[in-house]
């Protein structure tokens, strides 16, 4: 039976800033569980098979069933409320329910305070840890037959209809991920006529009847290469000397949004050195199978330029088609010569100086999921015996999640972000004092997951950013800074400091507060809104250069108005209650961030919003920002059209429910 392991570590190779407060890794114990339990398993397992096609999400039922019974909290003492169709909603009626919600809330609280869940859907993810465990011959080691058995499932899941499998779970087919998970399935195990009712097979057929995975997008081409079923000779340049220009060139990495950054450093790396892995007969065979002609037949240039429709979202330009053709034809040739490959080498080793210092800094949780496997691929590529690749392999398991629909590998993971609304979720009910031992757990988790210190070394030289008081998305020892983050752990922690210490615990030290307003306060850009990482500092026509051809918006550093509207009510917050504390600054940048917020509105009364789905997501932090300045439906024709925005979207259920479409459509699709 699964059990998921909590703030712990029984592996001398790691390391962690706060004894690993909101690590959460899933372990495989063969003799645990009881015989209801692995009945309940079992039919969880069966009943998301059955239902896939209709509801594509788990719902984290191993979770939920290990933490409540750990709790020992008796979530059946309290009934289920339930109304008829013209039944009046009394005071009495929602108090209980309440209390039941916040019982099961209470309940699936891990011990140290955060609320661990999956934080997954994207099918891309998964097919790399496979790549790059199979290439470094550490498959087997890393994952046991249950963990490869888990994740065939996962894959098998999450197939469409139609054969393939999408950008995530709700999308139609790509090639992307039609082919990384055909090659998952492969290196996991299954033969090529494997499962159920033929669906390796049918994956094949998906690939092959879109012409082979020759038009795969560009990350895609990239994976297959090093693997070994793609040549690097299909691939658009991706040139290491990019790491050697200088900060103040618009090309410098230092421009580019940091996650696009930590991605390309890795992939300049691959691309410099043209690594493949070693060339197995299955990997000849996953040739064989990928491809509608020989493999020593294709037209490896012209496949550069590929890229199936249905994996397209942002085409290139064509001044972008001629540099990559420079690139390709005289960029290329001339590094492989005398004095240029000496640049060549000097560009390869300050690329792996920057994913060292990232890897020292995140304790080898690096930035996300994709930067994980490809800092693995490079540390293979430079010198296998290294010990760097082999503090690598023990934090793999912290990317892995699993629920009854299997085993995936996850972004990275949402700790604080979850504990923060949970927490503000209890703590606006009236029911604080039932559940004060909920709420001292919490305020101890998120005073604990704090950055208190900035990167080590000369960080700015990295092309970092400053991350002292900031907290992260998921947990101290990743250490990237997140602006949004942070505004809401100190919403809460102000709010925490407002309650007797003897239900939640002591309150946080003032010059830890400061030092989150500082870090605050400097991503504010001129329009007056907040970006999330790093200050907004680059030209938007860098844009126009997108090479990712499935990612809208990924080039630079911007504003977002939920991020702006979490940072508003932060500091309005912190103004009351530390009044002295840079006051003028503040107050200024209240008034920006509120013209920002109002200036950003579309014409419907919405806000497109970039964390989440979508534009009832962006009114949620919107609406709050507004009010904790004053703004009211009253005195406010934002806040008034915001209103009827909503109004207007509301289902015949009373609910709201959006589709992930409007994110890519850029207006609302309701669900």
């Amino acid at each position: 039976m699964w059990k998921l392991e909590v703030a712990k570590c029984d592996d001398p190779l790691l390391f962690s800033t706060n004894n690993f407060v909101g690590r959460q890794v899933w372990k495989f114990h063969p003799d645990s569980g009881t015989p209801e339990e692995l009945q309940q398993i079992q039919k969880a397992r069966e009943n998301f098979s059955r239902n896939r096609f209709e509801v594509k999400a788990s719902s984290d039922i191993f979770k939920n069933l290990q933490l409540i019974k750990e709790s020992g909290i008796d979530l059946l003492s309290i009934p289920a409320v339930r109304l008829g169709d013209k039944e009046e909603v009394t005071v009495e009626k929602t108090e209980t329910a309440l209390r039941k919600a916040f019982r099961f809330t209470s309940a699936i609280q891990a011990s140290d305070g955060h609320w661990p869940s999956e934080f997954s859907g994207q099918l891309f993810l998964t097919p790399p840890l496979i790549i790059c465990l199979y290439i470094t011959g550490t498959l087997n080691v890393i994952l046991s037959s249950e963990h490869k058995k888990e994740m065939i499932g996962y894959i098998y899941n999450h197939q469409n209809e139609d054969g393939g499998w999408g950008f995530h779970i709700e999308s139609h087919s790509t090639m992307l991920c039609t082919a990384l998970n055909y090659v998952a399935l492969r290196l996991l195990g299954e033969g090529p006529e494997a499962g159920k009712d033929g669906a390796v097979a049918n994956a094949r057929k998906w690939i092959l009847d879109r012409g082979g995975a020759v038009s795969i997008q560009i990350w895609g081409k990239i994976y297959l290469s090093v693997l070994g079923v793609y040549e690097w000779a299909g691939c658009n340049p991706v040139p290491p000397e990019i790491m050697l220009l200088p900060s103040f060139l618009p090309f410098s990495p230092v421009k580019l949004w940091c996650y696009l950054r930590t991605i390309y450093t890795p992939i300049a790396y691959l691309y410099g050195k043209k690594f493949v892995g070693p060339i197995t007969d299955l990997i000849i065979a996953i040739r064989s199978e990928l491809y509608i002609q020989p493999y020593d037949q294709i037209d490896w240039n012209k496949a550069r330029h590929l890229c199936l429709q249905e994996d397209l979202y942002v085409s290139r330009s064509r001044i972008q088609d001629v540099i990559w053709d420079g690139l390709y034809y005289v960029g290329e040739a001339f590094m492989k010569r005398w004095p240029f490959s000496k640049l060549r080498e000097k560009a390869l080793e300050k690329a792996m100086r920057h994913i060292r210092c990232e890897d020292e800094n995140t304790r080898y949780l690096t930035h996300a999921c994709l930067e994980k496997a490809l800092h693995m691929f490079a540390y293979w590529a430079e010198d296998p015996t290294q010990e760097a690749f082999k503090l690598h392999l023990p934090r793999v398991h912290d990317y892995l999640w699993i629920a009854e629909d299997g085993m995936k590998m996850q972004n990275l993971g949402c700790q604080l972000w979850d504990a923060v609304f949970a927490t503000q979720a209890v703590m606006e009910s009236d029911l604080t004092d039932e559940y004060g031992s909920t709420l001292r757990k919490a305020h101890e988790f998120i005073k604990q997951t704090q950055i208190r210190e900035n990167r080590s070394g000369d960080f700015i030289d990295m092309y970092c950013y400053m991350s002292k008081g900031a907290w992260p998305l998921a947990e101290r020892d990743q250490g990237w800074q997140v602006s949004d983050c942070t505004a809401e752990a100190v919403k809460v922690l102000l709010l925490m400091s407002e309650m007797p210490s003897e239900m939640v615990g002591k309150s946080i030290e003032a010059k830890r507060l400061y030092d989150a307003v500082d870090f605050l306060l400097s991503l504010q850009s001129k329009n007056g809104g907040f970006s999330i990482w790093e200050p907004a500092s680059s030209h938007p026509w860098l844009e126009l250069l997108n090479p990712t051809e499935a990612f809208g918006g990924v080039v630079i550093e911007t504003e977002y108005a939920e991020c702006s509207a979490s940072i508003l009510q932060a500091l309005v917050l912190f103004k009351r209650l530390y009044p002295r504390y840079r006051t003028k600054e503040i107050e200024t940048s209240v008034a920006k961030a509120t013209n920002y917020i109002e200036n950003t509105q579309k014409n419907d009364g919405s806000w497109y919003g970039n964390w989440g789905i979508c534009h009832t997501y962006a009114a949620f932090f919107v609406l709050a920002g507004l009010a904790a300045v004053g703004k009211t439906y009253s005195n406010s024709e934002v806040v008034r059209k915001a209103c009827d925005f909503l109004l207007s979207k509301q289902q015949k259920s009373g609910g709201w429910g959006e589709s992930y479409l409007s994110c890519k459509n850029l207006e609302i699709n309701q669900i």
